[in-house]
């Protein structure tokens, strides 16, 4: 749709200039606001509008710089150059809207349980077409696995099981075509020492480089602009025709008119960003006192997230460990003889000094084996104190949140909200935790109903019994958090 209204767009402009460059300058902030909600640099689209300018500021220059009578045979023709170049412009610009859907869509329905090149939770994608049985296949599965019967699918299901793959009859054809253009594309990100130790690829920012093009190509533009009326005054002036002097362009109404739309437009676009991200800490990463890797302990030695952090299984907060948690293994290990831990920055972490500090907090003598003594008689170790970890994924106030009704109840895994916390080196925030965000989960998740047959899934929903009936005479293939009232304001709000 959005492709077609581009083409339209060019054609039209192409009749009423000065009236398509504003039609177009909207489309293209379209364009730009779809690609920045698809995570792409907010100014890649922007070089690209400018030179759509440039090219409708040049068209007016060449039409007016000579007599009607000398350029008019050409005219048409020149449309016609200018409106294919125009129109090979949004095409570039539409397919690079395309291009992300595929990104955009796979992260936001399959990343959590696949992986484009490796195995996940599920199976790699990569090379899904030399492996199903037809091309509509896909489609299919996708839509409800469950129902799926054929031998292939069977055998999927028996390789993986217990893990069954929810459906999304949701996705739209073209969206599944989307996603899995995006697998068959998809290139595994360059590592360098830096990015292989923080456990993601670095990425170069070229917003600087795309700003200093836009500058100059508008300032281009003007100049051209400027150009254009003059010798337009001139032509007029050599044929007898009398025209008053130009308007400077800071009293050109349509000059201002137009900076303060584009001003309109982009201010109102920041500042709608600005207020949506406001209070949100996406990647949020803190010093913490004692450097603790989760790749090590949640990763290399396989250590269950809930044997730390118990409360999750049992209460609203997922609580974080005491001294005395951490102790029950470091009484023994003394010392760090695993890969060496590299930060972000390449500073290499001794991991046994880190231990060392767990035993400071503690009040545990390594040389004795034993707890410092008690001199105060407050039951406390002399030198032991608490250790002041710094909170990172937070919530604001008017936000209830109970990790039990998730871990227990919805049998989520950690991962889902907090990210492949086995595989940090050091803990970051995963996703933004916005509101969307927890709503989107709503909608997709599928609940665990209680199966009487064979014991199986959760007997918290027993209750549901219509949904129970629906599902037992084929009415429904799942139930979603949503339809048991999981976005409902109340659930989430005091």
């Amino acid at each position: 749709m959005l492709y077609r209204q581009v083409k339209q767009t060019n054609i039209r402009a192409m009749q009423r200039p000065y009236k398509g460059m504003t039609i177009l300058l909207f489309m293209h902030i379209q364009i730009a606001v779809i690609q920045a909600r698809q995570g792409k640099k907010k100014l890649t689209n922007v070089g690209n509008l400018s030179v759509s300018y440039l090219i409708f500021a040049a068209n007016q220059v060449i039409l007016h710089i000579s007599p009607d009578n000398c350029m008019s045979r050409y005219r048409k023709n020149f449309n016609k150059a200018i409106a294919c170049i125009l129109f090979f412009f949004s095409v570039s610009f539409s397919n690079a809207v395309l291009a992300a859907d595929g990104e955009a869509l796979f992260k936001a329905n399959c990343a959590n349980c696949h992986k484009p090149d490796a195995d996940y939770t599920g199976p790699a994608l990569k090379g899904w077409k030399d492996r199903i049985p037809s091309p509509d296949w896909i489609y299919k599965w996708i839509a409800n696995p469950a129902a799926m019967n054929d031998p292939y699918s069977t055998a999927l299901k028996s390789k993986w099981k217990p893990i069954i793959m929810s459906g999304f009859s949701n996705l739209k054809q073209e969206e599944v075509d989307a996603i899995m253009k995006y697998v068959d594309d998809y290139t595994p990100p360059a590592k360098t020492p830096d990015a292989t130790a923080a456990g993601a690829p670095a990425q170069s920012d070229n917003s600087l480089l795309f700003g200093i093009l836009t500058l100059v190509l508008a300032v281009v533009a003007f100049i051209l602009l400027q150009v254009n009326s003059n010798l337009r005054k001139l032509t007029d002036e050599k044929e007898g025709i009398l025209r008053s002097e130009p308007v400077p362009f800071y009293r050109n109404k349509a000059y201002l008119m137009a900076g303060i739309l584009v001003l309109f437009a982009v201010g109102g676009y920041l500042t709608m960003n600005a207020a949506i991200g406001m209070g949100r800490m996406k990647n949020y990463q803190p010093e913490q006192p004692i450097y603790y890797s989760h790749k090590v302990h949640a990763g290399v030695n396989q250590i269950s997230c809930l044997y730390c952090h118990g409360g999750a299984e049992d209460s609203k907060q997922a609580s974080i460990p005491s001294v005395n948690v951490c102790m029950n293994c470091h009484m023994a290990i003394k010392e760090y003889k695993g890969d060496p831990i590299i930060k972000e920055n390449g500073q290499v972490v001794n991991g046994t000094a880190e231990i060392q500090k767990l035993y400071a907090y503690a009040g545990w003598n390594p040389a004795t084996g034993q707890y410092n003594p008690d001199n105060n008689g407050d039951g406390i170790p002399d030198g032991a104190r608490p250790i002041e970890w710094v909170k990172i994924h937070n919530l604001p106030d008017h936000v209830y949140f109970n990790h039990s009704q998730h871990i227990k109840v919805g049998k989520q895994q950690c991962q889902t909200c907090h990210g492949n916390i086995q595989e940090m080196p050091e803990v970051y925030q995963f996703s933004d935790l916005s509101m969307g965000w927890c709503v989107n989960c709503h909608r997709e998740s599928k609940v665990d109903f209680y199966n009487q047959k064979d014991s199986s899934g959760n007997k918290f929903y027993s209750i549901y019994e219509k949904f129970h009936n629906d599902i037992k005479n084929h009415k429904l293939d799942s139930v979603t958090v949503e339809k048991i009232g999981g976005t409902e304001c109340q659930k989430c709000h005091y």
